[in-house]
């Protein structure tokens, strides 16, 4: 039976790579979506169809020979499958959040890229957690009813701009950017957190490159780890990998990157304003000139850190909010108009591209290992 992606961005390209790697003879016929829109006419050199194109493509009989894997965010699969139904197409499965991060613990468990964390033994020493889930006054009710772990706490982002309460931990509290959450979305709490949580350790802090030593702190840092997920997401972790992080050495965490075809730069092409992506350039330029050459060459490779999510051993997180902060500060007053002008979450987006760059130069440096993302609806 032949197999079709429904989708055309980071997860389906994920989920196609992978499928790829691990079952070659698999026959994957095409990328499907709803409209073409903004969406390529290839992908990996397979066909994007418009799906009441494909379907009248189909006879009855080939259309009862076909399974749709569907990979895409879950909130969106049920109106996916109704349609897919409308066209007859009734062998379909979900690609959910769960079974995505497994199809990449498979797909990377022989790579060294993008390790993922349970390719880690289970150790004995047991790491101090702290996750802090930012959520906003106007976030949709979730469907599902979840219970969650004892290291996740919410934290109300834009706590400054409304006097509705749904967390315990406000963002407005302390030393503070919340009133800039329109712009910076989730970051506000990474801010938070930083100048909050990790203020001690900030200023002994410098933005350190491969060429550099890491920093050898005498605190506690090498058993506490601070992190940010959301909360419709959280990164996809259990008690097992607790005991994975000390024990280990794990710098960081992060989710599995997504794959954008033919670069990165058209990830931010579909969100940043072409002068604000002129500031980014500036800003980086400015603050890290030493590293213009790689921060090009990642943009021109096609793995992405989306969601702006991380857990990280407590200084190596202060070392990297420090050097995140200046320069999405510096962005913000080259910004046309200036970010104190607007309520777009240009900042947030900005935020996903710098820690791609991040990581991904730090990575000869620190022992940065993955795992998948889980979607809460």
């Amino acid at each position: 039976m032949d197999l079709a992606i429904f989708g055309a961005q980071g997860i389906a390209l994920g989920a196609y790579e992978a499928i790829h790697n691990l079952y070659p003879v698999r026959n994957i016929r095409c990328f499907l979506v709803s409209e073409r829109g903004n969406n390529a006419e290839y992908l990996s050199g397979i066909p994007v169809w418009e799906l009441k194109q494909f379907s009248e493509a189909l006879s009855e009989e080939e259309k009862a020979d076909i399974e749709i894997l569907i990979a895409t965010p879950e909130n969106v699969m049920p109106v996916i499958e109704a349609a897919l139904e409308e066209y007859g197409l009734f062998c379909h499965v979900r690609l959910t959040s769960p079974r995505w991060s497994e199809l990449m613990d498979y797909h990377y468990v022989c790579g060294k890229a993008y390790m993922p964390l349970r390719a880690l033994p289970v150790g004995y020493s047991k790491a101090d957690i702290h996750i802090f889930m930012a959520k906003f006054h106007k976030d949709k009710p979730l469907s599902g009813s979840y219970t969650l772990p004892e290291w996740i706490t919410p934290i109300q982002v834009g706590a400054v701009l409304s006097t509705r309460r749904v967390a315990g931990v406000l963002d407005c509290d302390g030393e503070n950017i919340s009133a800039k959450n329109g712009n910076y979305s989730e970051l506000t709490a990474l801010y938070w957190i930083w100048k909050n949580r990790l203020t001690h350790l900030s200023d002994q802090l410098r933005f350190q490159l491969p060429d550099n030593q890491k920093l050898c702190l005498a605190d506690n840092s090498e058993m506490e780890y601070y992190g940010l997920a959301h909360y419709r997401r959280i990164l996809d972790f259990t008690e097992d990998d607790v005991l994975r992080l000390v024990d280990n050495g794990v710098d960081v965490v992060l989710p599995y990157p997504m794959p954008y075809e033919p670069n990165i730069e058209e990830h931010h092409k579909r969100y940043l304003k072409e002068k604000d992506w002129e500031a980014v350039q500036k800003a980086v330029q400015e603050i890290s000139p030493e590293y213009a050459e790689e921060f090009c060459r990642i943009l021109n490779q096609k793995y992405f850190y989306n969601y702006n999510m991380i857990l990280a051993r407590k200084d190596v997180l202060a070392q990297y909010c420090s050097w995140l902060f200046s320069i999405l500060e510096r962005v913000e007053e080259l910004s046309i108009p200036k970010g104190a002008d607007r309520a777009d979450r240009y900042i947030g987006y900005i935020g996903e591209t710098l820690a791609t760059f991040y990581f991904m130069v730090q990575k000869k440096e620190l022992n940065i290992m993955h795992v998948g993302c889980r979607f809460l609806t």
